[in-house]
């Protein structure tokens, strides 16, 4: 019995090893096949968030849009992310900011 725990224990580092190298590869082909896609969906998504985000609380940057009965409501799920949506709202932008699209 002591035999089969002490050949169990040899094969550890070598499935470890194995599966490493598995995760490894996996995470290569990801990257050569699909990485930039979502990436790019990424971004059309933070998009369309700010510009939703600017209809509903556009009040707090001086632009009003929908009545404040509406924001109130929708207040508590915009809560976690209102302060980077304000920071990159007011953020100066120059020419170097649209090479990255």
């Amino acid at each position: 019995m002591r035999g089969c725990a002490v050949r169990v224990a040899a094969r550890v580092p070598k499935l470890n090893r194995l599966r490493e190298l598995g995760r490894a590869f996996c995470e290569v082909i990801y990257g050569m096949t699909i990485y930039d896609m979502v990436r790019e969906l990424n971004k059309a998504r933070a998009g369309l968030e700010h510009l939703f985000i600017l209809m509903v609380f556009g009040d707090l940057l001086g632009v009003p849009i929908l009545p404040p009965y509406y924001s109130l409501r929708l207040l508590p799920y915009i809560v976690p992310t209102l302060n980077t949506w304000r920071r990159s709202m007011l953020r100066e932008r120059d020419f170097t900011d649209l090479l990255d699209q």
